[in-house]
């Protein structure tokens, strides 16, 4: 039987992370992917297609990865292991689509949209709106101290925010994205990723816009998402890790694990697929219906010619457009060809034949048509694929398994971090530095011993 310290369980971002980190301390670490290639949802598809004008290149990522660091060091030590790899910085121009909307974008007005986030741009929407949704805000803030704190993510959104917004917007295009009732969600089920927002900041905005929330600036490499997995991954010597190798079993007892190879003994086995997978392959009892999230069908398509320019994403609360957003690859990279991500939310569990894909496909270019980005270009390329699970929905109840199987699991030397491996919502930052930190927390161990 083989023998490791170490035994990561994945080849995306955070497992990745953590090898690039105890290798500083040894060289007796194995990272098992179950794909064919590392990177997880970081992965990146480029297509190449010859048109009359010339050749059109599209990157696409599984989904929209950009990235948003508070740490300067971390971008600047992945951007430097990137090499001549050129990564653009940009300043957001994220909006939502709004018939009969005007807003200020980018120093000129534009109809039937509104600059993102919503609940600060109030005065954009057309007067019956905004005056709605204005004194929705006033009575709700007038009115919080009367009633108990919110219980769910719902009770929060009418709270903080008042009939008016929450079902214009908030309601809506969460459900949309989560595919679920709101109510089953945490209060802070986006945690600091949520823009709130009060009356002053209403005003503040009307006076001066400002960008708001964590994304306001982001970075993103020419070759795609994956360049900063190969920046993790770069220090790692060949053989560290294998790929199409997935977990399969784990002997909590003997610590020892079945993957779909071997059998290999570990000291520390650092896990970071779904959360749910885990339980269930080492052993662990759960109750039925704690571990849910939804699944998302993204689109990736590329066109033969530009559409709309300076848009880099948009959000759809409307429940008739099939998607709840779209992101513009080429107003981020500056090509020349209308390049777009398209993500629809599903319930978690889905799969889909070729027809439904091909229909899927025809309904999300025809409510393209119907919201004006897509005109008279032509489709030359396009790509699928199915993140599920997507977005895990945090509730107290998850928030307080999580907590207790992790205690568990950590005892017999397993740890489980990352989005999934957590079963939380967190940016790609976030797990580089919780996989360092554990990574260094282990290492120290080790050098005591």
């Amino acid at each position: 039987m083989e023998r490791v310290r170490h035994l990561i369980v994945g080849a995306g971002i955070t497992g990745l992370a953590y090898a690039d980190r105890i290798s500083e301390s040894t060289d007796d670490y194995l990272v098992i992917e179950a794909e064919a290639e590392i990177g997880g949802y970081c992965r990146t598809v480029v297509r190449e297609v010859e048109l009359p004008e010339g050749r059109a290149r599209f990157v696409w990522d599984f989904s929209g990865h950009f990235f948003h660091f508070r740490f300067p060091e971390i971008e600047a030590e992945l951007v430097k292991r990137m090499g001549n790899e050129r990564v653009l910085r940009v300043v957001r121009d994220a909006r939502i689509y709004w018939p009969g909307a005007r807003a200020k974008i980018g120093g000129s007005e534009v109809e039937n949209w509104v600059n993102y986030p919503f609940q600060t741009h109030l005065h954009e929407l057309p007067k019956v709106d905004f005056i709605e949704c204005l004194v929705d805000l006033w009575e709700a803030e007038q009115m919080r101290h009367l009633h108990p704190p919110p219980s769910n993510f719902l009770e929060m959104l009418y709270q903080r925010f008042g009939k008016g917004t929450t079902e214009r917007f908030l309601r809506p295009y969460n459900e949309k994205l989560y595919a679920t009732d709101l109510a089953c969600l945490d209060v802070d089920a986006m945690g600091r990723f949520f823009p709130h927002a009060d009356l002053k900041a209403v005003f503040r905005t009307m006076r001066r816009d400002s960008a708001i929330g964590y994304n306001a600036t982001f970075t993103y490499p020419e070759g795609g998402a994956i360049q900063y997995v190969r920046a993790l991954a770069s220090r790692l010597p060949l053989g560290t890790i294998a790929l199409n190798e997935g977990l399969v079993q784990v002997d909590r007892e003997r610590k020892i694990a079945r993957t779909t190879r071997r059998e290999i003994a570990f000291e520390h086995l650092v896990s970071t697929i779904p959360f749910v997978r885990l339980l269930e392959m080492s052993g662990l009892l759960y109750e039925q219906g704690i571990y849910t999230s939804n699944a998302v069908l993204v689109f990736n398509l590329g066109f033969d010619r530009k559409g709309p320019t300076g848009i880099h994403w948009a959000y759809f609360p409307q429940r008739e457009i099939f998607f709840y957003r779209v992101g513009f690859y080429d107003n981020i990279l500056n090509t020349l060809h209308m390049s777009l991500y398209v993500e629809i939310g599903f319930p978690s569990g889905q799969s889909f034949s070729d027809e439904e894909i091909q229909s899927h496909l025809e309904r999300v270019l025809e409510d393209l048509r119907k919201v004006g980005i897509l005109t008279d270009q032509r489709l030359v390329a396009w790509h699928w694929v199915l993140m599920d699970p997507a977005y895990v929905h945090i509730t107290k109840a998850s928030i307080a398994d999580v907590s207790r199987k992790k205690r568990v699991l950590e005892s017999r030397g397993i740890f489980s971090i990352g989005r999934y491996g957590s079963w939380t919502y967190c940016s790609i930052e976030d797990n580089i530095i919780e996989a360092r930190a554990l990574a260094e927390i282990h290492a120290e161990a080790w050098r005591k011993n």
